[in-house]
Parts: C-alpha cells; sequence; structure tokens
C-alpha cells in the first residue's frame, strides 16, 4: 500500500531502513514533476546519515544520430527513445555491490547529448538514488526494472501544473510560442500522462506541487 509522505519524512524513513548493503530507491514522476530538485534535496537530507549518491535515468537517453536514424527525434524523452537495457544493465552492476567505484553517464541539457562517465558512484556509497520519469512504467520493456529498486518514490503534481511547468521551461531556453506549444503539447505532456496513467504503485508518494519545473 502507497504511504504519503512529504521529503523530511522520506529521507527519515530511507535512512531508518538502511543497513550494510547497498540499497536502489527509484524516484519517478512525469516531466515537469521537479524529480531532478527533489532528488537532490533528498540526497542532501540523508547526506549526513548515509553515502548517497544519485543516478539520474536521462544518462540513458539514444544520441540524436540514432533518434534520426530511426525517425523519432521529435518524440524525444519518450519511453522509445531510452536504452532502457543498458540502464538495467548498468542498476544490476550497481546492485552487485562488487567494491568497485562506477562510472555512469549523465544527460547535459544545454547540449541535448549524455556524456559518458561523468559522474562517479563510488564503491562506498550505500544508497543510490534513481531518478526519472519511466521507473514505475507498466510496460514490457521497462518492468524488468522493477526487481532491480528496493524502494519506490512517485512525485505526484496536477496536470495543470505540470503544463506551466513545461512551458516555463521551454521559454527559459528563449524558444518562440510555438516551438514552446510544440514541444510541450507533442511531447512532453503525451509523456506525462502516460507516467501517471501508466504507473505502477510506488511504495511512497509526495504531492510535490511547490516544486520548480526540472
Amino acid at each position: 500500500m502507497t504511504q504519503t509522505v512529504d521529503l523530511a519524512g522520506l529521507a527519515a524513513l530511507l535512512a531508518a531502513e538502511q543497513g550494510a548493503a547497498r540499497r536502489l530507491v527509484a524516484v519517478a514522476g512525469p516531466p515537469g514533476s521537479g524529480k531532478s530538485t527533489f532528488t537532490e534535496q533528498l540526497h542532501a537530507a540523508l547526506a549526513g546519515r548515509v553515502a548517497v549518491e544519485v543516478l539520474p535515468m536521462d544518462g540513458y537517453h539514444y544520441d540524436d544520430i540514432v533518434l534520426n536514424a530511426r525517425g523519432h527525434r521529435a518524440r524525444k524523452g519518450a519511453p522509445h527513445t531510452f536504452d532502457v537495457d543498458g540502464f538495467a544493465a548498468m542498476l544490476a552492476r550497481l546492485r552487485a555491490d562488487d567494491g568497485r567505484d562506477v562510472a555512469v553517464p549523465v544527460f547535459d541539457r544545454s547540449i541535448e547529448i549524455a556524456r559518458a562517465g561523468a559522474r562517479i558512484i563510488p564503491a562506498a556509497v550505500r544508497l543510490v538514488l534513481v531518478e526519472g520519469n519511466y521507473l514505475l512504467l507498466d510496460d514490457p520493456a521497462w518492468s524488468q526494472l522493477g526487481p532491480l529498486f528496493d524502494r519506490t518514490v512517485f512525485l505526484r503534481v496536477p496536470e495543470d501544473e505540470l503544463a506551466r511547468r513545461l512551458t516555463a521551461r521551454w521559454q527559459g531556453y528563449g524558444m518562440d510560442e510555438e516551438t514552446v506549444r510544440a514541444k510541450a503539447e507533442g511531447n512532453d505532456l503525451p509523456n506525462a500522462r502516460q507516467v501517471n496513467a501508466q504507473s505502477v504503485p510506488a511504495d511512497y508518494e509526495v504531492a510535490n506541487v511547490a516544486a520548480p519545473t526540472t
């Protein structure tokens, strides 16, 4: 049964549950729900209590070369535009906890490219906060991730607020109104509706209504 919590409560629960074994916690939610900011705040809240690091799902975007070849560039950010099998392999590697540091990719939004080996998850890390849109998606390609998580979190935000945040995000890049509308209504909002409608229930749910657009 899903438990409703706030950030402080979630941090306390995760810290209390943490033992010697490495654990992976999924932080999922639709585009515009504030996952990146929330996860960084959760990281800060946990940092004094457990060795913790963040792994963003966005590092597993297919490159634009691949998306253009497949005709998927306009839907970049949709479930089928990620290397979910590669992502699953990385999660399995982290769960193996073999005493070695692990290099992971990080998506650079300023250049729309995933940078390989851009973050190190040290061997000493005991808790990995994995954040991304589709971590709980009830879909054959994505459901393989479920068994790799020890706990799951979903950020719930009303659709009108998601639309406001997503519009503001693209406006922040200096795009004209028509381009902003096309990105939000043609890709971001359909993805958000899919996440809200097709994600399996999480262990914990957070009403992230006061978060910024990231």
